[in-house]
């Protein structure tokens, strides 16, 4: 992609302060992309579920007697009561209000005394199923009917990290961690898409895994921000990797998969991720994934968690805040970009690309 020359200021602060802006993007935008729902290890047999939430939707995820992952909108086709809590498994899906019960598969199995009502067809009530997709073992929902599938919007990313993570559907979360921040979620999207802050307020990343000399962040077909890097020397890492490994095992990459989830890879090849959850105008919460083989305790990753969660997380929840509590000062005008032609750390053409991708979604209305 070749990007314009001159200056690009940023977003006006309305985009982040702005509660109206906040109901389009969650009323559009947030109901027309790929969402990330959870992984297909909480679903290992027949009748398992868990519920999340997208775009103020309440939905659920469970595996039917095929095998197959479904996700529904989590209602009753009756007197709209939510159908199941949290997490666990069961046989059939009861309504907890009027014991109205349906199958796995969705189809209306059931309910108190309708076989006296006349004309009644049972076959003719089913709950509402939301688009879903595998993405390597990863659950995504998108609850436009007509979206394109994610392979469209993401062109290569598949592929690419299966090449950088070959044993990735043995991997099983070993550790998520919650993180809530008091900010817009652009404004802590747009963080993570730039490391021009990163040698100033991430020591420990920035001189203990990667090189930032050789940081970049291009977008890749679609609506993909990828982060590539080398790590830094052997014997400034903080942890150990063996180079022989993987054609990849001294590399940092990153798949930002436009709006609200990433799949990295750090150095030795292990496996984390970020996924964002808007919960109002001025909050959302991150959640920082981290996985191994089969789930099994594993010293370097539960190392990499703890130290990430105490350095970037910690140092990331500070820069963010502030930056939120400033676009809320009248003091503020949106500053120009740095957006340097030959891209590299210190640019911030990965923001210009993203702040349009944030543009085009306020034109995506939409009232599902």
């Amino acid at each position: 992609m070749t990007f314009q020359t001159g200056v690009t200021r940023s977003l006006e602060a309305r985009y982040y302060t702005d509660s109206d802006i906040f109901l389009k993007e969650k009323k559009g935008l947030l109901t027309k992309t790929w969402q990330f729902a959870g992984h297909q290890s909480q679903v290992e047999n027949t009748g398992d579920f868990f519920t999340f939430e997208i775009a103020g939707e309440n939905l659920f995820c469970i595996k039917d007697k095929s095998g197959d992952i479904r996700v529904y909108y989590n209602v009753c086709q009756h007197r709209a009561h939510e159908l199941v809590q949290g997490k666990g498994n069961c046989k059939i899906i009861v309504c907890p209000y009027h014991a109205w019960s349906y199958e796995l598969e969705g189809g209306l199995r059931n309910g108190p005394n309708i076989n006296s009502v006349p004309g009644f067809e049972r076959g003719d009530i089913c709950l509402n199923e939301v688009r879903a997709e595998l993405f390597h073992g990863f659950i995504f929902v998108n609850l436009d009917e007509d979206a394109r599938p994610m392979d469209d919007w993401f062109p290569g990313a598949r592929e690419e990290i299966l090449d950088f993570v070959p044993h990735i559907q043995a991997l099983k979360p070993l550790e998520w961690v919650e993180v809530p921040e008091n900010c817009n979620w652009k404004v802590s999207i747009e963080n993570y898409s730039e490391c021009y802050h990163c040698a100033l307020n991430h020591p420990t990343f920035a001189k203990g895994v990667i090189d930032p000399s050789t940081y970049d962040i291009q977008p890749q077909g679609g609506y993909c921000l990828r982060h590539t890097t080398l790590c830094q020397n052997l014997d400034a890492m903080t942890y150990e990797i063996d180079l022989e490994s993987n054609k990849h095992a001294g590399d940092y990459s990153s798949w930002f998969l436009w709006p609200m989830f990433s799949f990295q890879v750090y150095p030795g090849n292990i496996l984390n991720t970020y996924h964002w959850r808007v919960v109002d105008v001025d909050k959302v919460v991150v959640w920082r994934g981290w996985y191994s083989f089969d789930g099994a305790e594993d010293k370097v990753v539960r190392q990499l968690a703890i130290q990430d969660c105490q350095t970037t997380v910690a140092e990331d929840i500070r820069l963010v805040e502030s930056v939120q509590r400033g676009m809320g000062s009248r003091g503020y005008n949106p500053g120009p970009l740095v957006v340097d032609p030959a891209c590299g750390v210190n640019s911030e053409h990965s923001i210009k690309v993203l702040q349009q991708w944030m543009r085009e979604g306020l034109e995506t209305r939409g009232e599902t």
